[in-house]
């Protein structure tokens, strides 16, 4: 479907649009982003992991350390990816302030795009704390008066009519 006239852009999780992206090789199509949004706006797929480099499929990252500046460490090798992937992010954050990107819906609990739903692993052993991912927590720092949503209950309708009385 052909956007409106007047083109809202929203970034998105690539593996939402079903882009097979994810470490297990696999897409996670959200209908209400794939169909709801597409039919609304302009998406502009996103994706860390492989911005920065990591393989499809790949091993499982998560997030450890201190929830101010968490480090993304590989689950098998013990890789981190900490640094290419905020690379990569601070990249493609330019690139949607460039396409005048009016907000952002992101893949719950995954390391780099999970808003406040991605697990913290701050003490071996302990139940992991919740915190933002990469991606999110740049996307918060950036673009504070952005909409960032996850993918979860997204109500793609809804979603675009705050971005179009946000962009009046």
């Amino acid at each position: 479907m052909t956007p409106a006239p007047t083109t809202l852009r929203i970034a998105v999780s690539a593996c939402l649009l079903g882009e097979p992206v994810r470490y297990d090789g696999q897409e996670k199509t959200c209908a209400a982003v794939r169909d709801g949004l597409a039919a609304l706006a302009e998406l502009v797929p996103l994706c860390p992991e492989v911005g920065a480099g990591m393989p499809v499929p790949r091993e499982p990252v998560d997030l450890h350390g201190d929830a101010a500046a968490p480090r993304m460490i590989g689950g098998v090798t013990g890789e981190d990816w900490t640094e290419r992937t905020l690379a990569w992010i601070e990249a493609a954050l330019d690139r949607c302030e460039s396409l005048g990107v009016s907000g952002f819906v992101l893949k719950a609990r995954s390391p780099s795009c999970g808003v406040g739903t991605a697990a913290l692993y701050a003490v071996p052993g302990a139940e992991p704390a919740r915190t933002d991912g990469l991606l999110a927590a740049a996307i918060r720092r950036r673009f504070p008066h952005l909409p960032l949503v996850e993918d979860e209950g997204l109500d793609a309708a809804a979603f675009v009519l705050r971005l179009q009385r946000l962009t009046r």
